[in-house]
């Protein structure tokens, strides 16, 4: 494997020599920006104490802390509407590696049709990095769960954990404990080692002289509820929140952000902090209930319920496609961004790869089959500008044997496909982000023109997918 590695690195060395990648001209004392990437697992959009949108208070928790992140925040840019490329956990941590959609790539798996291998498909974010300057050393610590036989050193990466899964993460398969139960633990989700690992690997780059990049991949916040005892007494002896009130969930966070703080506080001391730019997004949306409700509940209006949701004021969470499950933390902290600015564009896990590509040194083109677009403008702006993706909306797919549906995200406009049943949702995003009022019947030629739209998308990427969704 480490031979077809070697081969595909050629390869994209000779298309960025041939122009089919087009360099930045920077100046030559620039050195090459570091990277750090921290993805959370199963954290809700509502779940910071900053909130992700300051024109929406119920975008924070009403019971969490987590004042590291929140610096992170207002030290960078935060995007109020950023998107998880999946509702799921592996779809998403594939999309964000490869640049593509889960609808492209496959849900839970690889579609059969689909050669992770190949070097039509084969553009990852260590591998371009190292493509543009070989200097470049890349490591992946924590959770890596893509549900295939791929493992971290295939895909460009010199130092990992391995295929870890969520093994780690100790998920217990007792699903009375799983969602319920709750244990003490001096290194939470191994967050603390995790961390250790990263900021060993940062210290011995920095003293060599090498640019990194750099993924922390959290087991954290992921059920089951693990958290040290003294973070477990301060919620306890805390009143309650409305939708967050779960001591143990709390501590868990708390215990997963003072490490986010670590990493910000060792960028500073080893002096790379004008030259290293933090990226920090969850990988889906939160569970909306613990224990979480049934797969026809998940589905049901939020008027239905007797108590809000833990993502309120997002309707539905994990494993839906609606915001609850897809909206996400996002923000951006580095060189030449200004602090404490919100961007009100969309943006997609997908869009992290061109992004990275081009603060590290290239601009378009990318590759025909990358679905992702540069937002380096955005952060560089002051949050104004447009995502240069190759189309003009974000596609979501959810593969669910008993609610298999898709999204569409255009403008202000979202529609969802319901495939077994042939029905649509219209929602307007910016007027209904908890997805309250469905306008189908208001407008249902606007729904249906999202609709083409996204099984023309569908059929272009994936056509063996339409076709066993269309049987429905």
């Amino acid at each position: 494997m480490k031979r077809i590695l070697l081969i595909f690195m050629l390869f994209v060395i000779t298309l960025i020599g041939a122009g089919s990648f087009k360099l930045v001209n920077k100046p030559e004392k620039l050195a090459p920006p570091n990277f750090i990437f921290i993805l959370t697992d199963d954290q809700g959009w509502s779940s910071t104490s900053l909130g992700m949108d300051d024109r929406i208070r119920e975008s924070k928790s009403d019971y969490y802390e987590t004042p590291n992140i929140d610096r992170l925040g207002r030290e960078g840019i935060r995007f109020t509407n950023a998107y998880a490329p999946a509702a799921i956990c592996s779809p998403s941590r594939r999309s964000i590696l490869f640049g593509q959609t889960p609808a492209r790539q496959g849900d839970e798996t690889f579609s059969e049709n689909y050669q992770p291998y190949s070097k039509e498909q084969k553009i990852t974010i260590p591998i371009l990095l190292k493509a543009i300057d070989p200097r470049y050393k890349t490591a992946h610590f924590g959770k890596w769960d893509l549900r295939a036989e791929i493992f971290p050193e295939d895909l460009g990466y010199d130092e990992s954990d391995g295929d870890t899964r969520n093994s780690h993460g100790n998920l217990m398969a007792n699903k009375e404990d799983k969602w319920e139960g709750l244990f003490i633990n001096d290194d939470p989700k191994r967050s603390t080692t995790i961390t250790g690992r990263a900021i060993n690997f940062m210290q011995r780059q920095v003293r060599e002289g090498n640019p990194f990049y750099l993924q922390i991949s959290h087991y954290a916040p992921h059920v089951d509820i693990q958290t040290k005892q003294t973070t477990l007494d301060k919620y306890l002896n805390k009143a309650k929140g409305v939708k967050h009130n779960n001591p143990g969930w709390a501590g868990m966070l708390e215990d997963m952000d003072r490490t986010v703080g670590e990493i910000m506080e060792k960028v500073e001391q080893l002096g790379i902090a004008e030259n290293t730019y933090i990226i920090f997004m969850a990988d889906n949306g939160g569970v909306e209930f613990l224990p979480p409700v049934s797969s026809k509940q998940k589905m049901l209006h939020p008027e239905t319920f007797d108590k809000p949701m833990r993502n309120f004021p997002l309707r539905g969470g994990k494993w839906t496609l609606y915001e609850g499950g897809i909206r996400v933390p996002f923000m951006v902290k580095g060189p030449g961004i200004a602090p404490g600015v919100m961007s009100h564009e969309s943006v997609g896990g997908w869009d992290i790869l061109p992004t990275i590509g081009e603060l590290a040194g290239y601009s378009q083109p990318l590759p025909e089959n990358l679905d992702g677009g540069s937002f380096a403008g955005i952060v560089h702006s002051g949050g104004k500008g447009k995502v240069s993706r190759k189309k003009d909306y974000l596609i979501f797919h959810r593969y669910s044997k008993a609610y298999p549906h898709s999204a569409i995200i255009q403008g202000d406009y979202k529609v969802i496909r319901f495939w077994k049943t042939g029905k649509l949702e219209l929602y307007n995003l910016p007027l209904d982000f908890g997805e309250l009022k469905d306008l189908y019947e208001i407008d249902p030629s606007k729904a249906n023109e999202l609709d083409l739209q996204m099984k023309a998308y569908i059929k272009e990427v994936n056509p063996a997918l339409l076709e066993d969704l269309l049987a429905y």
